[in-house]
C-alpha cells in the first residue's frame, strides 16, 4: 500500500463512489486514487429504497451520467422496473425512474470501480484528518481487523469497524470526506438503540471529534427506512399493479448500446404493487407515539426529512387524512424481500408489526426486516462553497449527507463535483463549478451553500427556476462538452456524444426544409402538439427513402424496434425545443443578464463590517456564509436589494485600489 495519494476519498456511498471515479478520471493514467471505507463489500450499497431517479433526481442522474458518472450506467445495467413520470406533462418536469435490484446495484457499482487501475480500494476507518499551515495533508487510517487492505478485504458485510491500534498516515493533496449517516451515528428502533449508520455496520466516531477541532459547526440529523416484508406472504394478486413502462427509457448515454444489441433492460422486470393505510392504522400509531424515538425525547436530530417523512409524522402533521399509499416495491430478483415504500418508521417492532398486518394485501405477511431510524453528525453547509471545498481548511472537500442532504441522487451529484475539483486541486488547476442556469447540480451545489437547509434537502424541479432548459433528455448537450474539457469523460463516451449530435442535427435539417398539412413542419409541430413518432414518420415520408434523420445517425441505432425507440427519444428532444422555443429565448435573455452578478467575484479580504452603510443583518449574513461571487450574496436570506449595491460598489472600490 502508498502512503501518499493525489486525492483520498473517504466512504463508499455513492457519494464517494462517484468523487472517486470523477477524480480518476481527471487525474488520468499513473495516478492513483484512494478509496477509504470501513466495508469494502459494502461499496455502492442501497441503504434505503433501491430505486434511482424519480422527479428532478431522474434530472441529476442524467446530469451526472453526461459528466461522465456511474450511477446512470449502473442503474441501467441493473434496473428491474423503468418508468418515465410525469409523462401526462412537459418534458421539462418528466423524470426518469428506476426501481434497481439492491444486490445487483452494489456489485455493478464496485465492477465498475475495479475497471479503473487508479483507483485503491482500502478497508480502515479515518479518526483523524491531518491539517498543516490552513490544509488538508491527509488523514490518520486505522485498518480494519482482518482486513486485505484490498479491493475486497473480508467482504462478509456483517461486522462493524472493528480497527487496528496502530493508524497508518497516508498523505494526500486533497481529501473527500462523504461519510453518509455513519458520524457518530445511532439507530433507534423503539426504545432500542443501537450504535451504527446501517445494520449491521458500525459509526465512525473520531471524525466528528476531528472536524470539530478543526472549528466546523456540526448538526444533527435523522432519516429513516420502513419495513421490508416476504413476498410469499403478501397477498400480491390482490392488490392493484403498478407496472413499468412498456418500452423503458435508459439513464446512460451509453445504454443504447445496448438498447440496439437486444440487452437492455439487462435484467426481468417486475410489477409492484399498491396498497394504503387506514385510520385503524393511525390510531394504532397514536396510542404508540410515546414509544416513537422522535416524539418521546430519545432522537438527539431535531429534523428528519420533510419529504419523505416517517408514517408517524405524517399521522401528526396530516391529522385530516384517512390513508397514505403505501408502495410495496420488490427488491431483487435474489430475494424476496419486498420494500414497504410509505411507512418509514422506527416504531417498536411488535407495534410495525400490527401495522403491517392491518395494510390491505398483508394481512399474513412476515417481516424479514423491521424499519429504524438513524440520527448522524453532520456539517452546516454554509462551511463549504460551491466546489464542495471547505472554507476552513483548503483542499478538503465534503459531499453527500454530511452536507445535510438526502437521496442517492444528491449524495452522487456533489461526489462528481467534489471529485472533479479535488483533482483539479492536486494538480494546480483552478476549480470548476456549474450556474443554476446549465444544471441541476449547479442548483443543488448553490442552495446548499447559501440557504443552509436545516432539514434533509431533496431536489424538486420547482427549485429550478430555468428548469425548461434543464431537461433530462438534453443533458448531454448542456454538460458533456464541458465534462471533455474537464477530463471527467473518455473517448468512448465522445464518440457517441458526436454522433448523437449529428443525428440531432439531421432531424433539425430534416424539420426545417419539411411541410406538413400544407405548411412548413416547424409550424405544423407547433399548432398540432404531434408526437414523436407521427413526426418521425412525416419527415419519412417527406424525405423517401433517404430520410434525413437516419443520415449520419448513430451506429448504434441500426435497424428494428430498439433502434426505432432511439431515434424516436431524440426526435421528441428535438419536439420539445420548439415547442419551448418561445419561452427559452426569453429566458436566455435574463440569464444572459444575471451572468455578469452571477460570477462577480468577491474579494476574500473584503470585510463586509467595513463596508459604510450596510446593515448589521447583512454584516453578520455575510460574514457567516463568505459568498464568493455576487450571485451567491444575493440569494442570501437576511441581504436585500440595497445591500446588494452597496456590496457592488465596495468591490468596484476594492478593485480600483488594486489597480492603483
Amino acid at each position: 500500500m502508498r502512503h501518499e495519494y493525489p486525492v483520498i476519498v473517504i466512504g463508499g456511498g455513492h457519494a464517494g463512489a462517484e468523487a472517486a471515479w470523477a477524480a480518476s478520471s481527471v487525474l488520468g493514467d499513473g495516478a492513483k486514487v484512494a478509496l477509504v471505507t470501513m466495508d469494502a463489500s459494502k461499496i455502492g450499497a442501497m441503504s434505503c429504497n433501491p430505486a434511482i431517479g424519480g422527479l428532478a433526481k431522474g434530472q441529476m442522474v442524467r446530469e451526472i451520467d453526461a459528466l461522465g458518472g456511474l450511477m446512470g450506467l449502473a442503474a441501467d445495467a441493473t434496473g428491474i422496473q423503468f418508468r418515465m413520470l410525469n409523462m401526462s406533462k412537459g418534458a421539462a418536469v418528466r423524470g426518469p425512474r428506476a426501481q434497481c435490484d439492491r444486490h445487483a446495484y452494489a456489485r455493478e457499482v464496485r465492477r465498475l470501480l475495479s475497471t479503473r487501475p487508479g483507483i485503491e480500494i482500502l478497508e480502515g476507518s479515518v479518526d483523524e484528518l491531518v491539517v498543516e499551515r490552513g490544509g488538508i495533508r491527509g488523514v490518520l487510517v486505522r485498518r480494519v481487523a482482518g482486513s486485505g487492505g484490498g479491493a475486497h478485504g473480508r467482504g462478509d458485510g456483517e461486522r462493524g469497524a472493528q480497527a487496528d491500534s496502530d493508524p497508518i498516515l497516508l498523505r494526500a493533496s486533497a481529501v473527500v470526506l462523504t461519510t453518509g449517516t455513519f458520524m457518530r451515528a445511532l439507530m433507534h428502533t423503539g426504545l432500542r438503540r443501537t450504535p451504527g449508520g446501517r445494520v449491521n455496520e458500525g459509526s465512525a466516531v473520531g471524525i466528528s471529534a476531528a472536524l470539530r477541532s478543526l472549528g466546523f459547526e456540526l448538526g444533527r440529523l435523522k432519516t429513516g427506512t420502513p419495513p421490508r416484508l416476504r413476498r410469499e406472504t403478501i397477498d400480491w394478486q390482490s392488490l392493484p399493479a403498478q407496472p413499468g413502462d412498456a418500452a423503458p427509457t435508459p439513464f446512460s448515454d451509453l445504454s443504447p448500446e445496448a438498447l440496439a444489441a437486444g440487452r437492455f433492460p439487462a435484467l426481468p422486470q417486475v410489477e409492484c404493487r399498491e396498497s394504503h393505510t387506514s385510520e385503524r392504522i393511525h390510531e394504532l400509531i397514536r396510542a404508540n407515539l410515546d414509544r416513537a424515538p422522535m416524539y418521546s425525547g430519545q432522537v438527539e436530530a431535531e429534523c428528519g426529512p420533510r419529504y419523505c417523512p416517517s408514517i408517524e409524522d405524517k399521522v401528526v402533521r396530516f391529522g385530516d387524512r384517512g390513508s397514505h399509499h403505501v408502495f410495496l416495491e420488490p427488491e431483487s430478483l435474489e430475494t424476496s424481500d419486498v420494500y414497504c415504500n410509505g411507512i418509514s418508521t422506527s416504531l417498536p417492532e411488535e407495534v410495525q408489526l400490527e401495522i403491517v398486518r392491518a395494510l390491505p394485501g398483508c394481512g399474513r405477511a412476515e417481516v424479514v426486516r423491521y424499519g429504524y431510524a438513524v440520527e448522524y453528525d453532520m456539517v452546516w453547509p454554509h462551511q463549504i462553497d460551491a466546489t464542495g471545498e471547505t472554507k476552513r481548511v483548503r483542499s478538503l472537500f465534503l459531499a453527500g449527507q454530511i452536507n445535510g442532504t438526502s437521496g442517492y441522487e444528491e449524495a452522487a451529484a456533489q461526489g462528481v463535483i467534489a471529485g472533479l475539483n479535488a483533482a483539479r486541486r492536486a494538480l494546480g488547476a483552478d476549480p470548476a463549478t456549474l450556474g443554476r442556469d446549465e444544471a441541476y447540480l449547479g442548483v443543488l451545489m448553490d442552495d446548499l451553500v447559501t440557504r443552509t437547509p436545516r432539514e434533509p434537502y431533496r431536489m424538486f424541479t420547482s427549485r429550478a427556476e430555468h428548469r425548461l432548459r434543464l431537461r433530462a433528455d438534453n443533458a448531454d448537450e448542456r454538460l458533456t462538452p464541458r465534462a471533455r474539457e474537464l477530463g471527467l469523460v473518455c473517448d468512448r463516451r465522445w464518440r457517441s456524444f458526436e454522433a448523437r449530435r449529428n443525428s440531432l442535427d439531421s432531424i433539425r435539417r430534416g424539420i426545417a426544409g419539411a411541410r406538413a398539412e400544407g405548411m412548413p413542419m416547424i409550424d405544423w409541430i407547433r399548432r398540432a402538439d404531434p408526437g414523436a413518432a407521427e413526426v418521425a414518420a412525416r419527415l419519412e415520408a417527406a424525405a423517401g427513402a433517404s430520410a434525413p434523420l437516419e443520415r449520419g445517425a448513430h451506429p448504434s441505432f441500426g435497424i428494428g424496434a430498439p433502434s426505432r425507440a432511439a431515434l424516436l427519444r431524440l426526435v421528441d428532444r428535438v419536439v420539445s425545443d420548439l415547442r419551448y422555443e418561445g419561452y427559452l429565448r426569453r429566458q436566455e435573455v435574463e440569464v444572459r443578464r444575471q451572468r455578469d452578478a452571477e460570477r462577480t467575484p468577491i474579494p476574500v479580504d473584503l470585510d463586509p463590517s467595513k463596508i459604510p452603510g450596510l446593515r448589521r443583518e447583512a454584516v453578520e449574513v455575510l460574514h457567516r456564509f463568505r459568498p464568493t461571487t455576487m450571485g451567491q450574496a444575493s440569494r442570501l436570506a437576511g441581504v436585500n436589494p440595497a445591500d446588494v449595491t452597496l456590496l457592488a460598489v465596495a468591490i468596484a472600490r476594492a478593485r480600483r485600489a488594486a489597480a492603483e
